[in-house]
């Protein structure tokens, strides 16, 4: 027997339960009528009325897929589900039957037979959820004891599952809610014992092992003070994730993980035009850059939600590349995803990716972006983030691509480093181009925490040895992103584009990355200054103290999404395009010092942190020489 063949056949064997009911909801209607005593001219009343109240409510509960419903998670919506088709069930009977049933049917059963189904059909679902927690309660004697924090609807939720679930070895001895007015309240007959203050005491006397945290919407605060709690009583904790990134499944069990430092910096919930994006984005074909890097490749995540007829990853990085593969293919096995290696740098091979896949859709996310370390590869940095965009930006439009998405950085505000100044160049450069059949925009935003090479998973690193964590300056601030909300903004901000806008994402209030690392630290179950020393080691070359989101002459404007402003400001200056091609002169003789002078032409707010010695000098351009074709798009 095939797969779908044994579903069909267990979905018709569940129906079985319905059938009965109905038949014995239809003979105690009957008997409740006539006192427990059917008189026999009433036996043909009965047996058309059953035959006729099986067929039909049995046909009305498996289109409305009451016998899908998984009984031992039994829920009110559940309920009024088998109310309303009851209802419906029972309605449509009642026309069958006056209409071709004997004369002289009692009306009364109508509304008896409705209300003992209801209840016979309700009492076995509570039965098997009743049996089935009630196995989980006997397995859970013994195991590991917990509290969930938060006696609002998640933790109801939460309970319910661990206890319907046996193989979970936990045994919940209460809640712990901050809400004074729950003390002593009971939530599914369990407990709640008191608030965050009082965690210390009901650990040590309940033996707790472990705290479970039930609060999807809780702010920065509430989550330091809920960790600071747990830290005190010296006890393990878990969290649902956030509201933003609960999954769409109805088990909170299995998202459960540790607190990670996202929810201690509180980011609220991104709420998308997904109606809208799918519209954009489903059945196109999509080119995403620098895919398996941490933005590329979580936006090949996102994008994979909208249902695009394929997505092709293009990156230098072939195992990085290998690795986005094997997820996409087991988390997304119903989208096309094509790994294509190369460089965005090699004309040849980025026209040979468009000409073979023709995409509609371009997310440009490959680039060079670490400070130090552009400042000393500086020739690098331009040939790749400035060459290799116009290179890219280029090809997408031969190849006929609708939308070009680049993704840019705050750092290209007022730029003292050189990663700073070739991303302006590049904002500069792709919106100096034709914005006709193919439109170009870029989206502008901060930094990203758990991206590769950034601060969080250094300062891990350095916890993990024993400290000491080393942080530049004790004022130093950022902006933070978490990489999903990063990547569904720049989703939602390239379907608003109408060609040569600059985005911009709210990145919320700045964060000291001296705080960012305290909280680092508390998470580990340490104490910051103490257990884990923390030495401030200097600002290092290229860095700023902050960062700034948009130029003095731009315009920030609003958009139809409160999280994603637009810029109208300057375009790039004039002789810009000659100013490009003395750049790519210069990048082949590697001349670091004309090299920078461009640069501060190019890109007027760019200051760089590097005196420059010598005047600046001009350098000629040669004639052009006859271009040599790229690999055909045709």
């Amino acid at each position: 027997m095939s797969f779908a063949a044994a579903k069909i056949s267990r979905r018709m064997l569940m129906i079985v339960p319905y059938v009965m009911a109905t038949v014995l909801a239809g003979l105690g209607a009957f008997l409740l009528r006539f006192d427990f005593r059917i008189p026999s001219e009433q036996l043909a009343h009965l047996a058309f009325a059953l035959s006729t109240w099986t067929l039909v409510k049995c046909i009305v509960f498996y289109l409305g897929g009451l016998n899908r419903t998984q009984w031992r998670h039994v829920s009110l919506p559940d309920v009024l589900a088998i109310v309303a088709y009851n209802a419906l069930g029972s309605g449509l009977s009642m026309v069958a039957i006056a209409a071709l049933g004997p004369a002289g049917f009692p009306r009364s059963i109508y509304l008896l037979d409705l209300l003992l189904c209801i209840q016979a059909l309700c009492a076995a679902h509570f039965l098997a959820r009743l049996r089935s927690e009630s196995r989980g309660r006997r397995q859970g004697k013994g195991c590991e004891g917990v509290l969930i924090y938060g006696a609002g609807h998640a933790g109801a939720m939460l309970l319910r599952e661990l206890r319907g679930n046996a193989s979970l070895r936990y045994r919940v001895c209460g809640f712990v809610d901050d809400d004074r007015s729950k003390k002593g309240t009971l939530l599914h007959r369990i407990t709640v014992l008191g608030t965050g203050a009082d965690l210390v005491r009901i650990a040590s006397q309940n033996k707790i092992q472990q705290i479970l945290i039930a609060i999807p919407s809780a702010t920065r605060e509430q989550m330091t003070a809920i960790l600071g709690h747990c830290r005190e009583a010296r006890v393990a904790c878990k969290t649902v994730p956030g509201v933003a990134e609960l999954s769409g499944h109805r088990s909170l069990v299995p998202q459960l993980r540790d607190v990670a430092v996202e929810d201690l910096l509180g980011r609220s919930p991104i709420q998308l035009d997904d109606a809208g994006i799918r519209q954009r984005l489903s059945g196109e074909k999509i080119l995403v850059t620098g895919a398996a890097g941490s933005i590329g490749a979580e936006l090949c995540r996102q994008l994979a939600r909208f249902s695009p007829a394929a997505i092709v990853g293009l990156d230098i990085a072939e195992t990085g590349l290998f690795y986005v593969e094997r997820e996409m293919k087991k988390t997304f096995p119903n989208v096309s995803f094509i790994p294509e290696v190369g460089s965005i740098q090699n004309s040849f091979r980025v026209a040979e990716v468009l000409a073979r896949h023709r995409p509609s859709l371009v997310y440009h996310a490959a680039a060079y972006k670490h400070v130090p370390m552009m400042e000393t590869n500086m020739v690098e940095a331009v040939e790749n983030n400035i060459f290799g965009t116009s290179t890219v930006a280029r090809a997408a439009a031969r190849a006929g691509v609708r939308d070009f998405v680049m993704i840019s950085s705050d750092k290209a505000v007022n730029p003292t480093n050189v990663m700073g100044a070739t991303k302006r160049a590049a904002e500069l450069l792709i919106r100096d181009l034709p914005q006709e059949e193919t439109k170009y925009v870029s989206v502008r935003f901060g930094n990203v925490l758990g991206s590769n090479g950034s601060v969080v998973p250094i300062f891990q690193q350095q916890i993990a040895a024993g400290g000491p964590v080393t942080i530049t300056h004790p004022e130093m601030r950022r902006y933070f992103m978490t990489i999903p909300e990063a990547a569904q903004l720049v989703i939602q901000a390239s379907t608003m584009g109408k060609g040569g806008e600059i985005f911009v994402l709210d990145m919320g209030e700045p964060v000291k990355i001296l705080e960012l690392a305290q909280k680092l630290i508390l998470l580990s179950g340490l104490r910051p200054g103490r257990d884990i020393p923390i030495v401030f080691t200097g600002i290092r070359p290229g860095e700023k103290l902050f960062e700034e989101l948009n130029l003095e002459d731009e315009l920030i404007l609003p958009t139809c999404h409160r999280k994603i402003k637009v810029f109208q400001g300057t375009r790039a200056p004039a002789g810009f395009a000659d100013e490009i091609r003395r750049l790519e002169l210069l990048c082949e003789t590697r001349d670091e010092v004309r090299l920078l002078q461009i640069l501060r032409r190019i890109v007027p707010g760019y200051r760089p942190q590097r005196p420059l010695s010598e005047p600046p000098v001009e350098v000629a351009l040669p004639r052009l020489s006859p271009v040599v074709a790229s690999p055909s798009l045709a």
